[in-house]
């Protein structure tokens, strides 16, 4: 049994209980895996300058991100089949994200439908949305979002095309043998297999389930990304997705502060600084690197969120000190989501907050609003 008494316990124990082809899709990147090492490097050698003496009795860790007040700075980024980690996945974690106060982003490729994770929470719902060739269902996805109260649309734009993934070629993710290898390392993994395998059903993409209906399963997932993705998409597309949502448009996956810029022209109210964790280019840069520029580059124009690389809570601070206003959470969720359900996100989310409140108490900040570079060692 694994104790959990950091965020990072939580990957070792989703090891232990995922059979191989899930822990490797959610755990690898693309080619070499070179930025997805970078992404969590580069984070962590940010040093932090240790300041004493500086009344840290009261610490605010609330913020307002997309014009909402929230406790923390932070949101469960949106995560392909979430579902198949924890029985309902992804209604699992935005239960946890409700009772923490922060918004959950619902994947296109989720398991759970907008309508089966709305009925399950009246907690901040935003909806990720990826370039479709079938604009006119891109059309209903969002149209499905405004309907369930969607708070936000997070439009993911780094993934015209898939990423070059090889580990899922080695797990069964992928390849002709597929379906054989991940019955076989299931049978391996009998409480997965309890939970999931069989009464985590049905096993069907619940946003795409009105368009494909049983054939939007497991087997037809990879195949479904590769040859459903819009490479012709471009800036000038934004302008019907704004017209589509009225309400807060978030442009996901911008590693420039020319794109940053383009995003802000295009009427997009918030960016996610990303390089999808590593998942599409490798050798793009870490978002680490990328953050301060683009921050600066929008300054005042834009909420700038990021992702990609945090597993702690000294991580968030760190992304903030860079120039984040908010940090969208990944794999870190998804490690607790497999290791304890709805309860393992919640025991993240406090260790989170736990590590974010000793960072800022020894840095000398007391709010949000006062982090910045500066507590950081140059």
């Amino acid at each position: 049994m694994t104790i959990i008494s950091s965020p990072l316990d939580f990957r070792r124990a989703a090891q232990r209980r995922l059979p191989r082809f899930l822990f490797d899709y959610a755990d690898g990147g693309a080619g070499s895996e070179m930025t997805l090492r970078a992404n969590v490097d580069d984070l962590a050698r940010l040093g932090l300058r240790q300041r004493v003496l500086r009344n840290v009795a009261d610490l605010d860790l609330s913020t307002t991100l997309l014009g909402a007040h929230r406790p923390l700075p932070l949101a469960l980024g949106p995560i392909g089949i979430g579902g198949m980690y924890r029985r309902r996945g992804e209604v699992q974690a935005a239960r946890a994200a409700n009772a923490a106060g922060i918004p959950f982003a619902l994947s296109t490729v989720s398991l759970c439908s907008l309508a089966e994770v709305r009925a399950a929470t009246p907690g901040p719902l935003w909806f990720q949305l990826y370039v479709i060739r079938d604009r006119a269902f891109m059309a209903d996805l969002i149209a499905t979002a405004k309907a369930e109260g969607a708070e936000a649309l997070v439009f993911t734009v780094d993934m015209p095309v898939p990423g070059s993934r090889y580990r899922d070629a080695h797990s069964g993710m992928s390849g002709k043998r597929g379906p054989l290898r991940r019955v076989m390392q299931a049978i391996g993994r009998p409480g997965w297999a309890w939970d999931v395998g069989l009464h985590g059903r049905p096993h069907l993409l619940g946003n795409l389930r009105p368009v494909l209906g049983n054939a939007s399963g497991m087997n037809d997932y990879m195949g479904w990304l590769g040859a459903n993705f819009d490479p012709s998409i471009a800036w000038d597309d934004i302008a019907w997705i704004r017209a589509a949502w009225d309400g807060p448009l978030v442009i996901k996956g911008v590693l420039d502060p020319d794109d940053a810029r383009a995003a802000a022209d295009a009427g997009a109210d918030a960016i996610v600084v990303s390089n999808h964790g590593g998942r599409q280019l490798d050798g793009a840069s870490s978002t680490a690197r990328a953050l301060p520029a683009i921050a600066e580059a929008v300054k005042g124009r834009l909420t700038v969120l990021a992702d990609s690389g945090v597993r702690s809570g000294l991580d968030v601070v760190r992304m903030l000190a860079l120039g984040a206003d908010g940090v969208l959470l990944g794999r870190a969720w998804l490690y607790a989501l497999a290791t304890g359900g709805e309860a393992g996100v919640a025991t993240l989310l406090a260790l989170i907050e736990k590590e974010m409140r000793v960072a800022m108490a020894l840095t000398g900040v007391r709010s949000i609003a006062e982090i910045d570079r500066s507590i950081l060692l140059e």
